[in-house]
């Protein structure tokens, strides 16, 4: 019952003394613990969640309520990893929680901070833990002169405003060191000099559980204070919760008209942004009739002159065919002319012949006579 209570009061002293660090307002989720692949949403609509700073245990933690309901109490460890997993939407894993926890925000801007101060404080853990391990290596290292046995630790606070993982012991004011006794004996007045500072000690230690005893009690009657607190500061966020939510109802219509807006304007932008590709598009089918045209008139004008070539070819070849035909005609006139020439040249050839034979014959008469 003590330790519950002290949990409880550990609880309260987070959300009602101490003050958020840092805080956001992020859709809260959580992995199916069944399939260990879904995502559970454990808010019905965007929710704050804040880093705070327990200055009592020097642990930091992220801490988120719906309502008066505590979806996110989740203590940074230096193995803690955030993961971005999308634009919008990081993730991390607690082991003490046995659950991975899911927050998607509204903005990648909200969701970059939101890392930068878990890699912060997760550092800032990190560095508080070396600090306590070192603290409790040195209270841990025996001396010389208590060599002679073990004694119980002392309540601390911190044993107090332990976690859910932790086991807070009970507090009884007649609680007293054990020394066990070593197997070798001492000397008398060495061992009477440990006595002493053994009995100082226990003294010291009655003293510290007389203390921690009167802040237990002191606490438990501030449990029922808390509480009434608790239920206050629980209407308070219940008022502002539905508050919220006719603020929602209205923020949602407003959304919806700006939603609308935004088609509208987006649907306006798409059709001048179509306008201006079918003016485009138009100027350059003019262009292409211009230069249809242009190519249409040079076609014209070669095939005019095409035409003009043709009645000018064919003009060339009648005179072809006409020089053709006299050069035929003179052709078979040179050979006819050729033909009488040989003709008259053989005849020509019989009368010299006839003519020789003549004056052979005159010659051979004129010897003869």
């Amino acid at each position: 019952m003590q330790t519950y209570r002290f949990r409880e009061y550990s609880f309260l002293h987070v959300y009602c003394l101490e003050q958020p660090i840092f805080s956001t307002r992020a859709h809260v989720f959580q992995i199916d613990p069944n399939t260990k692949k879904n995502w559970v949403p454990t808010s019905k609509h965007a929710v704050t969640v804040s880093y705070f700073y327990d200055s009592t245990r020097n642990v930091y933690r992220i801490i988120s309520l719906d309502g008066s309901k505590a979806i996110i109490n989740s203590t940074i460890t230096p193995n803690m990893t955030f993961t971005k997993t999308s634009q919008k939407f990081g993730q991390w894993a607690d082991s003490r929680a046995n659950t991975v926890y899911g927050l998607g925000f509204s903005s990648e801007h909200h969701l970059s901070k939101f890392a930068e101060k878990f890699q912060e404080f997760k550092e800032a853990a990190r560095l508080a833990k070396e600090k306590s391990q070192e603290k409790m290596e040195l209270t841990s290292t025996p001396s010389q002169e208590s060599a002679g046995g073990d004694l119980q630790s002392p309540l601390t606070p911190e044993s107090i405003n332990g976690t859910d993982d932790e086991r807070t012991p009970d507090v009884t004011q007649n609680s007293e060191p054990r020394v066990e006794p070593t197997q070798n004996a001492l000397p008398f007045s060495h061992s009477s000099a440990i006595s002493k500072h053994w009995e100082a000690e226990l003294a010291t230690l009655k003293g510290n559980n007389a203390k921690l005893t009167a802040a237990l009690l002191e606490s438990t009657a501030n449990v029922k204070q808390w509480k009434q607190q608790l239920a206050a500061y629980q209407e308070e966020a219940e008022r502002l919760h539905k508050r919220v939510t006719e603020l929602e109802c209205v923020s949602s219509q407003a959304n919806a008209v700006h939603t609308h807006k935004t088609e509208l304007n987006q649907t306006i932008q798409e059709l001048e942004e179509t306008l201006k590709m079918k003016e485009e598009e138009i100027e350059r089918l003019k262009q292409e009739i211009d230069n249809a045209r242009e190519l249409q008139e040079q076609r014209d004008s070669l095939t005019q002159k095409l035409q003009e070539v043709e009645i000018r070819n064919k003009d060339l070849e009648g005179q072809l065919s006409d020089l053709e035909q006299r050069l035929e005609k003179s052709q078979n006139e040179q050979e006819a002319f050729r033909n009488n020439l040989k003709t008259l040249l053989e005849i020509l050839d019989g009368k010299i012949f006839e003519l020789t034979e003549l004056r052979d014959n005159l010659a051979k008469l004129l010897e003869c006579s």
